[in-house]
């Protein structure tokens, strides 16, 4: 038998911060070692991080990259380690998204990515060049200081894989898995057995299971071994990316990593026996002849042996029931966390939430309550990064620190009911109860005087009062009225987000947070700089459909059982007065996963229809 023992990892890299990025790396890598590991795979462009955008295009990204490195291989960290860093990479006048494979403090191999993401929400060809050259590797001469630092000159650069005495490894980058001829098929027919894939790739509601049918796929026919390494967390954008990093043998998952945490480092290990990988390939009669008229992929021979002996103490990694989140959980969780990161990163000490007592607001009222709870929920589980940056934020002393939700909530959320005329008892209700059962400090704030305020200076502009429709006033008149109501809201949020810790003698500012759903952002269907205008918006990517099957599953799991109440209520964006033959109530239109928002309803005895 030759087992071998491999750990991948989420880590939580922050674009352009190499300090604390090289801090994460090296305890992965010390975790790694402790845990007898002979492979360390880290995420892609896990040096720089993965969302510097335009930062890329800059040489002092490159060059601070190659610090890094350095620091790696002067130090002890790649002693005995087989150790794949992602980094950018400049070979003549190209710019290349890499792998460096190091062993030993040398640099073993560097594979550039050769099928860039460049959809959706990637745009790697904006900054990397893909590499085309898959006949040879070329050498690559490393810059002067690197190579009089490392007493290394060149290495080689380009596809390939690395031979080692026991088996072979090699990388295979991100995109480069989902592409209709990937790599790995072609590397397995020349007996790669371990495949490195390191990833930075964003959270999807239901995307998780393609990704990992991914990995079972490229195993299952052709045997081996894949490691998968993501990024987790908040990369300074709009984007989380959810970590689940695993090691999959033969089709089967041994070893997942979370899909959500705020944990800046988690390893995950693997022990292997990488003979059932040439079992398996000696008992398929396709792979082997389709192995013995292979083309040739070029390779690195490194004189070294990665695996040990059979050994009776030794357990190996065994199949694992896959972890998959509902996407009401993935609601509750994935957008969770990334409040968290963000809020730590930003230097604010809260949220501000307009709070109108809806469906959408309430949803995001609700994220921010998960938040709270992961927060002290890994604070017992003596996670010491999140308990210290929970005492900065909430402005903890004398050694308290988060213990309770509702408590640390109070510290570092607002909630406020901008209310006005044309606002019902009902929905007044339901934002302050929903405040109460989360914990955050509501205010409930009349903004009549105000509009009436803007009203009176435009009459003595124009010598005209406009009216609303439901008064005998035009459409013109109608839609004015309704939207100074949500620009004022907008500044008041702003302005108490900027004064209230002033107020409470907290420092810095609050982040106001926005509630407007991907339904409405798509068909335009919002008001413009009321729920849509914010710091950021933690539901935009997020149907309606699925926001309301969130809160019915909040409601009980998350404890805020006013949800509920406020999944049943019908929507209404309160802006027109209520008379008793009039409310402005929208019409829900639904079928199946498809939804739509429509129009106003006017009451006509026991029916209703859209004008």
């Amino acid at each position: 038998m030759r087992l071998l023992k491999v750990a991948t990892c989420n880590l939580n890299q922050w674009a352009m911060d190499f300090d604390c990025n090289l801090k994460y790396i090296k305890e992965s890598i010390a975790e790694a070692k402790a845990g007898g590991a002979k492979i360390r795979l880290g995420p892609e462009l896990e040096i720089t991080g993965y969302g510097c955008e335009d930062h890329f295009l800059e040489l002092d990204t490159v060059s601070h990259a190659w610090d890094c490195l350095k620091e790696l291989l002067l130090g002890d960290w790649t002693d005995g380690i087989l150790c794949s860093f992602g980094m950018p990479v400049i070979k003549d006048s190209e710019r290349y998204n890499c792998q460096v494979l190091c062993l030993d403090r040398k640099i073993i191999m560097i594979r550039p990515k050769m099928w860039l993401a460049n959809d959706g929400n990637y745009r790697e060809l904006r900054w990397f060049t893909a590499w085309k050259q898959k006949e040879n590797l070329e050498d690559f001469h490393l810059p002067s200081e690197i190579s009089e630092a490392l007493s290394q000159t060149t290495v080689p650069f380009g596809y390939g894989y690395v031979q080692f005495l026991d088996t072979a490894v090699a990388a295979e980058v991100c995109e480069e898995l989902f592409t209709p001829l990937p790599p790995h098929a072609e590397l397995a027919l020349n007996g790669v057995e371990v495949f490195m894939n390191a990833s930075g790739s964003h959270h999807q509601l239901r995307k998780l299971d393609l990704r990992l049918r991914a990995f079972i796929s490229a195993t299952h026919t052709r045997g081996g071994v894949y490691m998968y390494s993501n990024h987790q967390g908040c990369d300074g954008g709009r984007l989380y990316y959810d970590g689940c990093s695993c090691v999959v043998v033969n089709g089967d998952m041994v070893a997942q990593g979370s899909q959500f945490s705020p944990k800046d480092v988690e390893m995950v290990f693997a022990q292997i026996d990488l003979d059932a990988v040439a079992s398996l390939r000696s008992s398929v009669s396709s792979f082997q002849e389709q192995a013995s008229c292979k083309a040739k992929v070029s390779k690195v021979f490194v004189p070294y042996k990665l695996c040990q002996s059979f050994n009776l103490q030794i357990s190996l990694s065994s199949p694992l029931k896959i972890k998959y989140h509902s996407p009401e959980e993935e609601i509750a969780l994935g957008p969770a966390c990334w409040l968290w990161d963000y809020l730590r990163r930003s230097g604010a000490s809260g949220f501000l939430l307009p709070l109108s007592g809806g469906a959408d607001s309430s949803s995001v009222a609700a994220i921010v309550g998960s938040m709270c709870q992961l927060v002290v929920k890994e604070i017992a589980n003596g996670d010491e990064q999140v308990k210290a940056d929970a005492i900065r934020i909430g402005h903890y002393t004398d050694g308290q620190f988060p213990t309770d939700s509702k408590e640390f909530a109070k510290r570092i959320f607002y909630t406020v009911f901008m209310g006005s005329e044309n606002s019902s008892e009902a929905t007044t209700t339901r934002a302050k109860v929903l405040a109460d059962e989360i914990g955050s400090w509501h205010l409930n704030v009349s903004i009549d005087g105000v509009v009436s305020s803007l009203i009176s200076l435009f009459q003595t502009l124009t010598g005209k009062r406009p009216r609303y429709k439901v008064d005998g006033g035009s459409n013109i008149e109608n839609l004015g009225l309704q939207n100074i109501q949500a620009r004022v809201r907008m500044v008041l949020a702003f302005m108490l987000a900027s004064l209230l810790p002033w107020v409470h003698n907290k420092p810095g500012f609050y982040l106001v947070l926005g509630s407007s759903n991907v339904d409405e952002g798509l068909r335009g269907y919002l008001t413009k700089y009321d729920c849509s205008s914010a710091d950021i918006n933690p539901i935009g990517s997020i149907s309606k459909m699925d926001l309301r099957t969130f809160l019915k599953w909040a409601a009980i799991h998350l404890g805020y059982s006013s949800l509920a109440e406020i999944e049943a209520a019908p929507p209404t964006a309160e802006l027109e007065p209520i008379r008793s033959n009039y409310s402005q109530y929208f019409v829900i239109l639904h079928s199946g996963d498809f939804s739509c928002t429509s129009g106003w309803m006017r009451k006509k005895g026991g029916g209703c229809s859209l004008v």
